[in-house]
């Protein structure tokens, strides 16, 4: 198999995924759960009736709220936050109506959410730079003409790209399913990096290995077959974990439901660019050092 070949073909698969992402995500933004935006989150638990549930809270006046389900019998109810009263009267209605049970109620508000976003941003930024110095010092003896340097850059822009596909979809997913991001989609982003370098590192360490023993004549082919050394270790590795995640997501608890979703499309994405972009990065790059000296 020669992947290398192909490049511009997984480079233009990448961008049929991304650039829809990106038109929603200017389109429509992400839909954003309290955490980010501030506002008041109801618990309840003794009916599973969110249809009912929504009309009885509009008739008291709230305005858009979110019904999600927790568990057989339980409902979040997510909106704007509330004053005291009216969540006293909210309460009391679904307590007559549905003999309901208040089990948590929470306010978020807007400081601690604009905290949060902001340091969503932070560690997402933290971690890149991390990566790059990380993988230009472990690669400070890889043969020249190849720099260190490139590895990790390139390894970032592949995190980078899972990322994209990540918020991506969620904001499809936000659009036309009403599905929110929270606090918690920040921790799959992370592990979904971490995973995503992980094996990133792997190839590229394979890569070291190579040209070390053969040197940096015919980069592209070397490339390719340290990609291919790796990929039946790659491909089964991210096979076991995205069966294990997929059984939590249809056995797990609704209120993990998200999170699992996010690490599903984060592994998927992670696997085909430590694949099929980040090795190709580094041979276009190294392909035009090469042409830039000669």
């Amino acid at each position: 198999m020669n992947i290398m070949k192909y490049k511009k073909i997984w480079f233009g698969i990448s961008l049929l995924i991304i650039i829809p992402g990106i038109i929603s995500m200017v389109l429509w933004g992400l839909k954003l759960a309290i955490d980010f935006t501030g506002g008041s989150s109801m618990e309840i638990s003794g009916t599973s009736d969110s249809a009912k549930v929504i009309e009885i809270v509009k008739k008291e006046g709230v305005q858009d709220p979110v019904i999600q389900k927790v568990g057989g019998n339980a409902l979040t109810i997510r909106s704007k936050e509330l004053p005291e009263d009216k969540h006293r009267k909210v309460k009391a209605e679904l307590e007559k109506e549905l003999k309901v049970t208040e089990t948590q109620y929470e306010i978020v508000g807007p400081t601690v959410s604009a905290d949060i976003t902001k340091k969503a941003f932070e560690l997402i930024a933290f971690a890149s730079v991390l990566i790059v110095l990380f993988l230009a010092y472990s690669f400070r003896k890889v043969p020249k003409p190849v720099s260190s340097w490139q590895f990790g850059v390139c390894a970032v822009i592949a995190l980078l790209h899972d990322v994209l596909v990540m918020l991506g979809v969620f904001s499809l997913l936000g659009h036309f399913l009403n599905i929110e991001i929270d606090s918690m989609f920040v921790v799959a982003a992370l592990t979904v990096i971490g995973f995503s370098v992980h094996d990133t590192i792997v190839v590229f360490d394979r890569i070291r290995e190579n040209l070390i023993k053969r040197g940096s004549d015919d980069f592209e082919q070397l490339a390719n077959d340290s990609v291919l050394e790796t990929f039946s270790r790659s491909i089964n590795t991210s096979f076991l974990t995205f069966l294990v995640l997929l059984t939590l997501y249809l056995l797990g608890g609704e209120s993990t439901k998200i999170f699992v979703l996010a690490l599903l499309v984060g592994i998927a994405t992670g696997t085909y660019s430590s694949i099929f972009n980040a090795s190709p990065m580094l041979v276009v790059w190294q392909n035009w050092k090469n042409k830039k000296r000669k």
